[in-house]
């Protein structure tokens, strides 16, 4: 995004921001200073960003959320510290946090930066002359820090793919889906049973897609293959479209200035669809869409002089979530563009060979088999309607095939359509 002038980060709307509820407090009741017409008195002790601890100016009106809020990822960034710990030993710690606070921690966010400014990591500034929004901008907030993968995703700024379906089409913003309880820190409210997640895919899938899309849970909105694979796909493996991927990313100090930058050795569209490595109760999807992550055995070995030690303890090939949902997709237009379709599988061949033992969780030996192997016709002698199926394969003998577990779902008119009739 285009940063702000100078001028426009600082000027307050005297005619706007005075009549609102935060501009009647006044401004030292914030930012502290003094109540004086001379500037250099009046800046004395000025506090620039009072959010930056919500508990000591925030929580006087906002006390809940103040309470809650330093145990979000958002402020607290536990999910960069979850894998980060698992790939590193305790050892390393202290040269990962000299790391963690040149390069990482500017993504922590204030209150202020969703709610007056934008974020401090892409130059600040006031959005609307110091009004307060309770709803964050999506351009200005929300894809201010998320806009290289999830931003471009979502709003079709990737050459070749369209806007994802909610914005194109619903005009939906981030918070249509992200809350603000999951925004506040409010995980007990989303069914967590802890006050901070290890990162945003612990616990129950927040947002989910059934939140919505009700009739899908119910089988009742006539799409076979919801009913088909409805707990063996997870939505994006079918209404997700290419994504971006990145390799090899490095922190360091500059020679020359000593600041801090990183570099990464290239980003690239992939769809890929790989096993779940978070399989649960509330994920129970066999397969997932894969992103592959710019981490690297030498990613911070600036600071701790070595290579991960555990490098291997997580997937380099994660779940994934891409924000780009089509109704319709290359994927989704019939049963044999992913039956026996390796390409869009996450197969060996297709991890580097420094990789391989870190993504065992993930790599598919195979692609499932090509429909015409899986969809047995009916025996010649069958004059059977559909509806009958359940009469002698619920329970099945030594002549008559069992239904699969995996075909539970199912609804018996259907058999006909995989299993031909003669």
């Amino acid at each position: 995004m285009a940063p702000l002038e100078p001028w426009e980060k600082v000027l307050v709307d005297g005619e706007t921001f005075p009549i609102t509820a935060h501009g009647t407090l006044g401004c030292i009741n914030c930012h502290l200073g003094e109540n004086n017409a001379d500037k250099a008195v009046a800046h004395e002790g000025i506090n620039a960003r009072p959010s930056n601890d919500p508990g000591s100016v925030c929580a006087s009106c906002h006390p809940d959320v103040s309470e809650m809020y330093p145990n979000s990822l958002h402020a607290a960034q536990t999910g960069y510290w979850t894998a980060i710990d698992a790939r590193n030993t305790p050892a390393d710690h202290p040269a990962l946090e000299e790391m963690f606070g040149n390069h990482c921690e500017s993504c922590h966010t204030t209150c202020g930066d969703c709610h007056v400014s934008q974020p401090a990591s892409v130059g600040g500034g006031l959005i609307e002359g110091h009004v307060f929004k309770a709803t964050p901008s999506l351009t200005r907030n929300c894809t201010a820090c998320h806009g290289s993968r999830v931003g471009n995703e979502y709003m079709g700024k990737n050459e070749g793919v369209l806007a994802d379906v909610h914005f194109r089409q619903g005009r939906m913003k981030c918070t249509d889906c992200h809350t603000a309880a999951e925004m506040h820190g409010d995980y007990a409210s989303l069914g967590l049973s802890t006050d901070t997640p290890a990162d945003r895919y612990d616990g129950g899938q927040a947002p989910i897609c059934t939140q919505c899309h009700e009739s899908v849970v119910a089988g009742a909105d006539g799409v076979q293959m919801h009913q088909m694979h409805g707990e063996t796909l997870s939505c994006q493996v079918c209404h997700s479209v290419s994504y971006s991927s990145c390799d090899g990313c490095h922190v360091q100090l500059s020679e020359e200035t000593g600041n801090p930058y990183f570099s990464t050795e290239g980003t690239y569209a992939t769809f890929l669809i790989g096993l779940n490595p978070l399989q649960s109760e509330d994920r129970p999807y066999k397969y997932v869409p894969v992103r592959h992550i710019p981490v690297d055995p030498t990613s911070y070995s600036f600071y701790t002089g070595a290579d991960m030690a555990n490098f291997a303890t997580l997937p380099t090939w994660a779940y994934a979530t891409p924000h780009n949902i089509q109704r319709n997709t290359p994927q989704n237009e019939s049963c044999e563009s992913c039956h026996g379709n390796a390409a869009i599988f996450l197969t060996a061949d297709k991890v580097q060979e420094s990789e391989l033992s870190a993504n065992l969780s993930v790599i598919v030996e195979q692609a499932p088999l090509p429909i015409e192997q899986l969809m047995k016709p009916q025996p010649a002698d069958h004059t059977y309607t559909s509806a009958m199926c359940l009469t002698c394969h619920t329970s099945g003998n030594a002549e008559i095939p069992q239904i699969p577990e995996s075909h539970s779902t199912y609804n018996p008119e259907n058999c006909s359509t995989c299993h031909a009739a003669p």
